[in-house]
């Protein structure tokens, strides 16, 4: 029997087993959670990475012969994320073998696999049968990366999560945020967050432009600031009582 037979299937257990023992209201709901589809908007240091690399590790330990990605923008944000998950299989008492742990990456003897990779649609083409998925920053992910990668789920039936404080008003996150279908959402602003103090958000909404504090640390979509048009007026201004000038049938 493999040495992960002792691992608690419930991930609230999980984690208090790897010293995660006081989780926030929002945390323990996503641990709880059975959805496959989650998108967490959250405020800076409000502990997304963290519920993330817990899920991510749990998944691999439990799920034998799985296969789960951590996507980032930039190759520190996805080993910031992994170096989280390491920390935890460490305080479970396991030993990560040297012909596994490469610079980013780590094959469990049970088969399953972790790839944490920076975001390239060209780069992560040759990857199938994806258990999870994890985009992290996913507010500035390039498009192209979260249309390439969904299919990777197509047969595995595997799960996508989203993280991310907001980046303007637009791009996929923030399309799926507003509209996408079939996703369980969380915002998690600064003031829910226990570990950030109200005298330390006090001090940042007196330096921050009123734009950015919102956009950090109260889950706000903003307007970008080379942005000629709003959003709105952008989406007022569409109708299909007119033709297309170019592209139209």
């Amino acid at each position: 029997m493999s040495e992960f037979s002792d691992i608690p299937e419930d991930r609230v257990e999980f984690a208090s087993s790897v010293g995660l023992t006081e989780l926030d209201p929002w945390q323990e709901r996503l641990l709880r959670s059975g959805s496959t589809r989650v998108l967490l908007n959250c405020s800076r240091q409000s502990g997304k990475s963290t519920m993330a690399g817990i899920i991510a590790l749990h998944h691999a330990l439990t799920s034998p012969g799985s296969l789960t990605l951590i996507l980032a923008p930039a190759e520190r944000q996805a080993r910031e994320l992994f170096s989280k998950l390491v920390a935890s299989y460490r305080v479970l008492g396991h030993a990560t073998p040297a012909n596994s742990y490469r610079k980013l990456g780590m094959e469990l003897i049970n088969g399953s696999r972790i790839e944490p990779l920076p975001g390239s649609e060209k780069t992560i083409r040759g990857y199938s049968g994806v258990g999870l998925l994890i985009l992290d920053e996913a507010a500035r992910v390039d498009d192209a990366l979260y249309y390439a990668v969904r299919p990777m789920l197509a047969v595995s039936g595997g799960s996508l999560m989203m993280l991310s404080t907001p980046f303007g008003k637009r791009g996929v996150f923030f399309a799926e945020w507003r509209g996408g279908k079939g996703w369980e959402r969380y915002a998690i602003p600064a003031a829910e967050c226990p570990r950030i103090s109200p005298g330390f958000l006090a001090e940042e909404r007196e330096a921050l432009p009123a734009r950015v504090y919102r956009q950090e640390y109260e889950c706000s979509f903003e307007e970008t600031e080379d942005q000629v048009f709003s959003y709105k007026e952008i989406e007022n201004a569409m109708t299909d009582e007119v033709a297309p000038l170019f592209g139209g049938a």
